[in-house]
């Protein structure tokens, strides 16, 4: 939809298969426009969060840096890509992360999930220098103390389908 789908986002999310159907689960998603934050809230039962955020180039480098209107959540790093773009081969966990078709939600006790659909992503390897992140323990999730996997990738365009239960009217989280 015009204006509510580029701008500059960042996730908290999991990797989960339900009912044999890999999918996404977000803990948070915070975005820099209010109106796809409501939105998403609204329509998809999202945790989404309004934030202020940059994202600038330089030098073949992105910085970015988010900071969320609510709490204490902030982001501020810059970061590259090291390799030219490919698509990954199936089954490695490049494509492990990357295939999937589906986000899950939970909203009042119940499980939603809503269909998407992508070409596969055209990866680079990339490299990470963090000055702050506190976005994954406002989801109270302690980060491990090992380097991260990085990947880059330019724009890709998603659709996406209407959410629907789970399992049908009855499915409870």
């Amino acid at each position: 939809m015009p204006g509510l789908s580029r701008f500059p986002e960042l996730n908290v999310r999991t990797y989960v298969t339900y009912a044999g159907k890999p999918g996404v689960y977000f803990f948070s998603l915070d975005a820099a426009n209010l109106p796809a934050v409501w939105a998403a809230r609204t329509f998809f039962h999202l945790p989404y969060y309004y934030a202020s955020m940059t994202s600038l180039e330089s030098k073949g480098a992105i910085q970015y840096s988010s900071q969320r209107h609510a709490g204490s959540a902030n982001f501020r790093g810059s970061y590259r890509p090291t390799t030219s773009a490919q698509v990954r081969d199936r089954g490695t966990l490049a494509d492990f992360l990357t295939s999937r078709y589906c986000l899950y939600g939970t909203h009042q006790n119940r499980l939603y999930c809503c269909d998407i659909h992508h070409m596969p992503w055209s990866l680079q390897d990339a490299e990470a220098e963090f000055e702050n992140n506190t976005v994954a323990a406002a989801a109270h999730i302690a980060l491990p103390d090992t380097a991260p996997l990085l990947h880059f990738a330019k724009r890709l365009d998603v659709l996406i389908w209407p959410l629907r239960h789970a399992d049908g009217p009855g499915t409870r989280v």
